[in-house]
């Protein structure tokens, strides 16, 4: 523990400024434009979330372990949409570039632990799949609402100290010279590298992070798939794979929208412009959030099917109260 805490127990005042500035775009005109593209995207994204868990709260046909799942992803897109996006507009579309310190702080560690939560949403819906398909007869036994909360829980527990501890290392930083970072938000990576003392803890963790929170979801979710794939080509017809991987194409959508932007970001990291890893990291921030619910609405069987039965509960109730209207008259 000495390496990461070289400065703890020691007489040492460290730079902390008043404020940063988020400098946004750099050498782009209209760029402004794209940032009213971000509202329309956020206030898809908020409706398409809350429909999907207010479909998951009012049919009890949907209080699975599975959609327990679902709706904690719905709840952080929500949430991390909501955390971001509306300050980004005040930055940018209103003008106000300079943020506390503190906030700063605040902001990143939100923004953080909402987007690696998408990826550990997706690890759970992909072990559900898995004990699905490979283990349907034990399905019910090895994928319970008790299972399925602790799981999500873990992770939010993971990933809550995981940022707290990304974030303690940055009030070990000393910011001497320049407090502009060049990113749409608090960006991590761009932060640590303004410091003026040293600031290996905050390197390591930029890399060890995406590591955890990345890597090893993507690899258990392609191991997950490949054993999958294997299980069905062994003992299926062709006919019934298709069947079961089309119970897949939702989670597997999902995966394809969050990863690939997110990974180019993080492994290109230092090497990648700011300007591309603004785009990256803006458009992996919103983009899943408004397009899982309509993926899940769109792809799974169980979410139509409530969505339509509450439709037309809804359109009998009016219909209702429109004959005691006419009668009462």
């Amino acid at each position: 523990m000495d390496f990461f805490n070289s400065a703890l127990g020691r007489n040492i005042t460290f730079v902390r400024p008043a404020y940063f500035i988020i400098s946004g775009f750099i050498g782009i005109p209209n760029i402004n434009y794209y940032y009213v593209f971000l509202f329309v995207v956020y206030v898809v994204s908020v409706l398409g979330n809350m429909t999907v868990m207010a479909l998951i709260y009012l049919d009890y046909n949907l209080r699975t372990p599975k959609y327990v799942a679902v709706f904690n992803l719905a709840f952080v897109d929500l949430f991390g949409s909501s955390a971001l996006v509306p300050k980004v507009i005040d930055i940018f579309l209103f003008n106000h570039p300079s943020i506390p310190y503190s906030d700063c702080l605040v902001f990143l560690f939100f923004c953080y632990t909402c987007l690696w939560m998408q990826s550990f949403n997706l690890v759970a819906l992909s072990y559900d799949r898995l004990v699905a398909i490979i283990f349907p007869l034990h399905y019910q036994v090895k994928v319970t609402h008790r299972f399925m909360f602790s799981l999500i829980a873990s992770f939010w527990v993971f990933v809550i100290i995981a940022n707290l501890i990304t974030v303690g290392y940055i009030t070990r930083l000393s910011f001497c010279e320049s407090v502009v970072i060049n990113s749409y938000f608090c960006d991590h990576g761009q932060m640590y590298r303004l410091a003026c003392n040293d600031n290996t803890p905050s390197f390591v963790i930029a890399k060890l992070i995406p590591f955890l929170t990345l890597w090893l979801p993507l690899a258990f979710i392609l191991l997950s798939y490949s054993y999958i794939g294997y299980a069905l080509y062994k003992k299926t017809t062709f006919q019934e794979r298709v069947k079961a991987f089309k119970t897949c194409t939702a989670h597997l959508s999902l995966v394809t929208i969050y990863f690939i932007p997110v990974l180019v970001t993080f492994t290109m990291n230092a090497n990648i412009h700011p300007n591309a890893r603004i785009i990256n990291l803006s458009l992996t921030s919103v983009f899943p959030p408004m397009l899982n619910p309509i993926i899940y609405v769109l792809q799974t069987q169980e979410i139509k099917t409530s969505l339509k039965r509450i439709l037309k509960i809804t359109k009998q109730s009016r219909m209702t109260v429109k004959k005691n209207c006419v009668s009462s008259m």
